[in-house]
């Protein structure tokens, strides 16, 4: 079982910048690859980004393109998201998802519990 923990969420004004971390421990399934989703209020879950573990390849949701960086460390099994020129409508719940990547769509295996991100205006 594999356990995905999220860091770094909070309050920030538009116009500012967050990073996220989530870093994997416990057994995963090759290949295995990590992102994030997010789900706004009274939204669906949405794809955010992802990137292939192992050549470091990375997709992203067009809202957020330009605007976020998804990286890894590998040695550290942690994923980072940096968030920069963040806007209202970014305010979500940030999901920590590990899985199999197809299509350039994360396809999640498994869930970290989430961090609130708050953009005020």
């Amino acid at each position: 079982q594999v356990q995905l923990l999220e860091s770094g969420g909070g309050l920030v004004q538009a116009g500012g910048s967050l990073r996220l971390s989530c870093a994997a421990s416990g057994r995963t399934i090759s290949p295995y690859n990590m992102g994030w989703f997010r789900q706004g209020p009274g939204k669906e879950r949405e794809f955010v980004a992802t990137i292939i573990w192992s050549s470091g390849v990375t997709y992203y949701a067009n809202s957020v393109k330009g605007r976020f960086t998804i990286s890894r460390d590998i040695p550290l099994n942690t994923v980072y998201l940096q968030m920069n020129s963040l806007k209202p409508e970014d305010t979500a719940v940030y999901y920590c998802a590990g899985g199999m990547v197809s299509g350039g769509q994360l396809m999640p295996s498994d869930w970290g519990k989430g961090t609130l991100v708050t953009v005020s205006s």
